[in-house]
């Protein structure tokens, strides 16, 4: 899976600044004298809501229907009718809160796009000192990383279709089960991804090391190089 990215979490702190900062313009343009601590509350239950969620762009989204919070406390008011009428405006500000939570997500994803972009092979290799290859396949050596000029290669790329059918047949073996050859015998451990992306993937490499196969929970990319991330291969 995938965790948190610093633009998620970035834009979710700029949302709650956004949610503080009106809550107190509509707490200070009130004149009745109210105890800040049950406004709080009243905004924070306010925000209980059904919401229907939805997946866009590979980002789960939660769009509020139904607003449980302030139902719940228009049954708590309901014989204190003065009150409500104070608190009522907090309670429907905490529901709308949801809205600024669910726009602050949707900038979220072009502004991630636009940092880390997903068809660069760096975004998910942006440091490979420590990586290295491990065969995944019988029949194959070991390999070494060609890391002096392994970021050279990476940038001088081609992303190019996944072809999942002919690789898994195989391209000239008249699909004979008991003879057929690995498209992706390597697989590439230790690389570290862009700092703050918080993508986790798993990347495979063809035997020529002129291919990567990088696959994370949301989709696979499939990237060709000029020259070859193993070292004496041509």
């Amino acid at each position: 899976m995938e965790t948190n990215n610093v633009v998620e979490v970035s834009m979710t702190i700029i949302a709650w600044c956004i949610i503080a900062w009106i809550a107190y313009r509509l707490y200070s343009r009130q004149s009745d004298e109210l105890e800040i601590w049950k406004v709080l509350v009243v905004i924070l239950v306010g925000l209980f809501s059904f919401s229907f969620n939805t997946e866009m762009f590979g980002t789960l989204m939660r769009i509020p229907i139904l607003p449980l919070g302030v139902w719940g406390l228009y049954a708590y008011f309901r014989k204190k009718n003065e009150e409500w009428k104070i608190y009522r405006t907090f309670a429907w500000f905490g529901f709308a809160a949801n809205f600024i939570f669910l726009i602050f997500t949707l900038l979220a994803i072009p502004i991630f796009q636009a940092i880390y972009p997903g068809n660069e092979p760096l975004t998910y290799l942006s440091n490979i000192d420590d990586a290295s290859i491990i065969p995944i396949h019988p029949g194959v050596k070991q390999q070494q990383m060609d890391k002096e000029n392994a970021l050279a290669t990476i940038l001088d790329f081609s992303e190019e279709p996944i072809q999942s059918t002919d690789w898994y047949y195989g391209a000239n073996l008249e699909y004979d089960s008991t003879n057929t050859q690995e498209k992706f015998p390597y697989q590439l451990i230790g690389a570290i991804p862009k700092w703050g992306s918080g993508l986790i993937s798993v990347v495979y490499i063809e035997e020529d090391g002129k291919g990567l196969l990088i696959s994370t929970p949301k989709e696979q990319r499939y990237f060709r190089f000029k020259d070859s991330l193993i070292e004496g291969v041509n």
